[in-house]
């Protein structure tokens, strides 16, 4: 299956960079009368959706049997052992705002197990992918986490709660926390790209809660192919689901309790 993960990875690297060029166009003209709300400052736009239905369309033909987990569910088919899992457009409020920080993510479960993933980042024209046994890459060049073990040297990414704050007092803590012991804290505002920074080198760690499927399974298959590792607040693997991840570069060791939880977080 390993050359087969291969193949279907540079395929659906191809199919992101289409994507993104599609997005990028489209952003020359965009304003705001083309924004919807899906809820509290949760947006979305005809480029979320027409990027969604020409992913699932490419993909389909790539792998008729599969199904999608998409985010804005253009397509609820679910697939008996192949099901994609994608973001259109991570980033969106970065899209919408004329911030050059956002990014097609697509990564494929074959049952319960990610097997690979794609995250391209159309303002750098970044392709970052990886596939199960076979490596990171970002351009088609090996990538590998950092080896910073020293929170002091560490430069560390999370993601603001946009309408879920029932963990802010501790969410609050933690960033103080890493305010005060890290080389320094960003929020691009994509998580995709949050993971894939990770992945290569840029970030050394990444926090969040209140993620989606969506937001996280590509990025987390580049990271564990780049030497990371991907868990979640408990330092378990209910991060895809579970709705909040840490992502770092495996050396990396951010405040935990004796159960293994993030110490703000539990």
């Amino acid at each position: 299956m390993t050359s087969t993960n291969q193949q279907l990875t540079h395929f659906t690297c191809e199919i992101a960079r289409s994507v993104g060029k599609f997005m990028a166009n489209e952003r020359k003209n965009f304003d705001d009368s083309k924004i919807e709300n899906k809820g509290l400052h949760d947006l979305v736009s005809y480029v979320d959706k027409e990027a969604e239905k020409q992913i699932i369309e490419a993909l389909q033909k790539l792998l008729p049997e599969s199904g999608f987990i998409a985010e804005e569910g253009t397509n609820d088919k679910k697939g008996e052992r192949f099901n994609w899992v994608i973001d259109p457009l991570d980033g969106t409020t970065n899209f919408i705002q004329g911030v050059p920080i956002y990014a097609v993510s697509i990564g494929l479960l074959d049952g319960d197990e990610l097997v690979l993933g794609v995250v391209y980042e159309v303002g750098r024209d970044e392709c970052f992918y990886a596939w199960k046994n076979g490596g990171a890459f970002l351009n088609g060049e090996p990538i590998h986490v950092s080896k910073r073990s020293n929170i002091h040297e560490a430069l560390l990414a999370t993601g603001f709660p946009y309408n879920d704050f029932s963990k802010m007092d501790t969410y609050m803590k933690f960033l103080e926390w890493t305010m005060k012991n890290a080389r320094g804290v960003r929020r691009l505002g994509s998580a995709a790209a949050d993971m894939v920074y990770v992945a290569c080198g840029r970030f050394d760690a990444f926090w969040e809660y209140d993620l989606k499927p969506w937001d996280v399974a590509a990025g987390t298959v580049i990271v564990k192919e780049a030497g990371g590792t991907v868990t979640d607040y408990k330092g378990g693997d209910n991060y895809l689901f579970g709705r909040e991840i840490v992502a770092t570069n495996g050396l990396l060791k951010l405040p935990l309790t004796p159960e293994g939880g993030l110490r703000y977080f539990c």
